[in-house]
């Protein structure tokens, strides 16, 4: 069964209990309605001894089985590093050797409930609900409730001025938005966000961000403003000459700079990610850039990559986004657990790949 949201939390500061590898970390601020959220460093080394790879989940409300995913796998590579064992799901299976070079070589930053008060509300009032709960700027509106988390972060969050007038971007400034994407009044307005925010901050050594979504069984990774190109610089979201033109697939208005090194290291740590996740059924998930699923702002993946081009201080670090299942949300639970499997196995190969 799906965990509540007060399992989710038990299981994280129970993990962290349970297992020397396991550090609790409490994220600098409790949600809207008062809830602490936690999350666990994984790891043998002294905190900030190695690279790091986050993992968030949970952010969109009701998408269920990203938490489930998250607790899993941090179980899963606790107990086989305790105990010396391999980990095997359906078909891919890795050695008690493959476990420790993850444990053992990197920081794995594991963050299962970014959005507790939303999680709340969709399991137990509206199973549709996306957004946080921060009644702010809802006029008393039922549906003016909440701010969607994944397009809070800071990038191209002027979407007004940022996109074409006929980009199909999904995002809103209206808080009632029918699709749920309010993108809220100011980049990380929300404390959810912020979160994110400070985890990065926290784990300076961070070279990868991995947030857990459903569904379209893909594996994305930058850009989602528009189609990637690594010919001219001066194409990016940080250059005002190219605002209004971007968020059109296959013109010759815009394109979002990325280096083609950045390019080939993103597209082939998903590649490993899908390879994992095949073998253990052969379900395929599709690794491409983030527009191509459709474009958007103000999301995490593209924030975390940003990063390093807006700060000076900041280390780079490759953003994704894992869209998990086929057509469901919250799937019959003997289906998400047969995904969990899937999505656990392409987790450690990406993780594998990163630390060699």
């Amino acid at each position: 069964m799906y965990l509540n949201v007060d399992e989710v939390e038990s299981a994280v500061t129970s993990l962290a209990a349970a297992f020397p590898a396991a550090e609790l970390i409490e994220l600098p601020e409790p949600s809207i309605e008062g809830r602490a959220c936690h999350a666990l460093r994984i790891g043998t080394g002294a905190p900030g001894a190695h690279d790091a790879v986050v993992l968030t989940g949970g952010v969109h409300a009701r998408e269920w089985g990203s938490c489930e995913i998250l607790v899993d796998l941090a179980a899963d590579l606790l107990e086989a590093h305790r105990d010396g064992t391999g980990l095997a799901y359906g078909g891919t299976g890795f050695t008690a050797a493959q476990v420790r070079a993850v444990v053992d070589g990197l920081d794995v930053v594991v963050f299962p409930l970014v959005n507790p008060d939303g999680r709340h509300y969709s399991q137990t009032v509206d199973p549709m609900w996306r957004k946080n709960r921060n009644p702010a700027r809802s006029g008393g509106d039922p549906a003016g409730i909440g701010v969607d988390i994944n397009r809070n972060f800071d990038f191209l969050f002027d979407f007004g001025t940022a996109f074409h007038p006929a980009a199909p971007v999904r995002v809103s400034a209206d808080p009632a938005d029918p699709q749920q994407v309010y993108q809220g009044p100011s980049p990380f307005s929300e404390p959810e966000t912020r979160n994110v925010r400070g985890l990065l901050d926290l784990f300076p050594r961070t070279r990868w961000f991995v947030d857990v979504h459903s569904y379209s069984q893909d594996m994305l990774f930058v850009w989602g403003d528009d189609d990637n190109q690594s010919l001219d610089p001066d194409r990016n979201f940080r250059n005002p000459a190219f605002d209004g033109k971007r968020g059109l697939a296959d013109d010759l208005l815009y394109g979002e700079f990325v280096p083609d090194a950045d390019t080939a290291d993103a597209a082939g740590l998903a590649e490993q990610f899908c390879r994992g996740v095949k073998g253990v059924r052969g379900t395929d998930y599709t690794p491409m850039p983030a527009f191509d699923l459709y474009p958007t702002c103000g999301t995490s993946d593209d924030y975390a990559y940003a990063r390093h081009l807006t700060t000076a201080h900041n280390g780079k670090i490759l953003g994704f986004t894992v869209e998990w299942g086929k057509n469901s949300f919250h799937p019959p639970w003997p289906e998400m657990e047969k995904i969990i499997l899937d999505i656990d196995a392409g987790l450690v190969q990406f993780c594998l790949t990163a630390a060699a």
